[in-house]
């Protein structure tokens, strides 16, 4: 009982406006930020940030009209063997961003292109639609050991070669996607009790197998104060930007401490918004991007396949751990990893690839009434 043909123009109107909406609104408040902090951040940052986002808007809409079911079904070997491929090659010939902000080399370099590429970003919504589909493969016995072998396996692989890529902070991303898809798949709550347990008794022996400025980060983005001049600066700085701001902010062309908060315009943008928009503009972002988790999960809930609801739920996990570990960093509370804030830290990569993420969760919403039945089975 296939739904009668529709033309593409229809199908465009399909789409969940709100998501849409939050994701240009939160867009447009990274562009202001930028604009206002011009004279110090440049000119280009401004131009690829919008650039990124004209092209991330128009590749949601691309994907939206898709059937992510058929192109998943058929293609979710190839997507996956495309994740390892490109992490592979970020081992290999990775280099650190180009303004020597950091030492992971996880960005590429493509001859004739002015600027790098971060593929984990973009591996972040394959990982979700394979593993969403490995998921529903062995869904009616999740709980099995072999089960779970398996999918430990699955993930595994992706997060030790964003590991071994230096990428810590994506590592962590990774996981969290990983929990909470099988969380709601089902997994029984004795395996997250067993690997916390897990996790409590190793530490002790990684920790000492961590090199001293390891450990040092790690103490030192908890507790800024410990290393004030140095480990510690970003983090301070940040916090006292955001202190700064107030409830009004200082404006769009004002404030002054953001200016000696290292690159500000990427990991810490959130603190120069707080300081020129004040608690009314970093508000605003939280419940832009707070409204656009609730709706995706509401999507997950409606979802006509049961991978299609997981996979809401893992780009849902995307926007929860990098919201709260970004902004955790900006207000001096969690170690500095470089995670972006999504659709409005600067960068090319994680713009674009948080619209392909809304995009397929566009193509799970269009595509909803696709047979009369509330949920397929697979």
């Amino acid at each position: 009982m296939k739904e009668f043909s529709i033309t593409l123009f229809q199908r465009l109107k399909l789409i969940d406006k709100i998501i849409l909406i939050c994701a240009v609104l939160m867009s447009g408040l990274s562009l202001l930020t930028l604009l206002g902090g011009i004279g110090v951040f440049g000119t280009r940052q401004v131009i690829v940030q919008a650039f990124a986002a004209i092209c991330g808007i128009f590749l949601m809409f691309l994907i939206s009209i898709l059937d992510y079911d058929y192109i998943i079904s058929k293609l979710k070997y190839f997507i996956f063997a495309f994740s390892v491929f490109a992490l592979v090659v970020v081992i290999l010939f990775g280099t650190g961003v180009s303004d020597g902000s950091s030492t992971n080399r996880n960005w590429i370099k493509i001859p004739g292109i002015p600027f790098s590429i971060q593929p984990s970003e973009f591996v972040k919504i394959c990982f979700i639609i394979t593993f969403a589909k490995h998921i529903d493969i062995l869904k009616d016995k999740i709980n099995h050991i072999w089960s779970v072998c398996q999918l430990m396996i699955h993930a595994g692989i992706i997060i030790g070669l964003v590991v071994i890529s230096g990428d810590l902070g994506s590592a962590l991303v990774y996981m969290a996607i990983m929990a909470a898809m099988l969380l709601v798949a089902g997994l029984s709550i004795w395996y997250f009790i067993a690997a916390g347990v897990m996790m409590v008794v190793i530490f002790p022996y990684l920790w000492e197998h961590l090199d001293k400025y390891q450990q040092d980060r790690i103490l030192v983005g908890f507790n800024p104060e410990l290393d004030p001049l140095d480990k510690g600066y970003q983090a301070l700085q940040s916090r006292k930007a955001i202190a700064a701001g107030g409830f009004r902010g200082a404006g769009m062309w004002g404030g002054a401490v953001y200016k000696t908060l290292p690159v500000a315009q990427s990991d810490f943008l959130f603190a120069v918004l707080a300081e020129k928009f004040g608690f009314f503009g970093a508000f605003s972002y939280m419940a832009f991007m707070s409204t656009m988790i609730v709706r995706i999960l509401y999507i997950a809930r409606k979802a006509r396949k049961d991978y299609g609801a997981y996979i809401c739920v893992g780009v849902s996990a995307i926007f929860i751990a990098q919201t709260v570990e970004n902004i955790g960093m900006c207000l001096g509370m969690l170690p500095v990893v470089g995670i972006t804030l999504p659709f409005f830290s600067y960068g090319g990569s994680s713009m674009i690839a948080m619209y392909i993420c809304l995009g397929v969760v566009q193509s799970i919403y269009s595509h909803n009434k696709k047979y009369y039945f509330e949920r397929e089975l697979s």
